[in-house]
């Protein structure tokens, strides 16, 4: 796991820690140091902790301009006995939408497992952003986690979307390609 690192490609287009309306503005990374875990296994250090126990995060792009994140996770979001959509939507979601932000691409292709619990804070993040036309997008799930998700019966808040070549796009591409399907799936 520790071989992982979040997709980097668009680290001349943007980096969080480096966007002062970003919650990561000012975070300072090791390339060497490995702190922080997944089931006892150590991710990258690039990762950012955002108070999650097994879940992780990189706001690989935000534009204010267009209102979109895009945020890859990697880990376990177990909403059963962390909350971990609770942590997600209070110290993350909150602040970006905050700052103009109300479309959101989750990357979710290394989100190892899902436990669900009730959707009070999924119906609040999707009721926060809705009237500005937002949307929540989870890409890329494993088949086993958005089996799980399926079964939790969250599609009213977050649409699944699987598109395998995401890193192929420029941040805009990939942004454009989503919006356009939510708008034909919205219709």
């Amino acid at each position: 796991m520790h071989e992982i690192e979040p997709f980097y490609n668009w680290r001349h287009l943007y980096t969080a820690e480096e966007d002062e309306l970003s919650p990561f503005y000012g975070r300072e990374y090791s390339e060497f140091e490995f702190s922080n875990t997944v089931y006892n296994y150590y991710i990258h250090p690039q990762w950012d902790d955002f108070g999650a126990a097994n879940l992780y995060m990189k706001i690989l792009f935000a534009d204010y301009q267009f209102n979109y994140a895009i945020i890859e996770l990697i880990g376990e979001w177990n909403d059963a006995v962390e909350n971990n959509v609770m942590t997600l939507k209070r110290d993350i979601a909150d602040i970006l939408i905050s700052q103009g932000i109300y479309k959101f691409i989750l990357i979710g292709e290394n989100v190892l497992n899902f436990y669900s619990s009730d959707d009070c804070y999924y119906e609040e993040w999707w009721e926060d952003i809705r009237d500005e036309g937002g949307w929540i997008v989870l890409l890329n799930l494993p088949v086993q986690t958005r089996q799980e998700f399926e079964r939790s019966r969250l599609e009213n808040y977050v649409n699944l979307l699987d598109e395998p070549k995401w890193r192929t796009f420029l941040p805009q591409h990939l942004f454009n390609l989503v919006d356009n399907w939510m708008m034909r799936r919205l219709e």
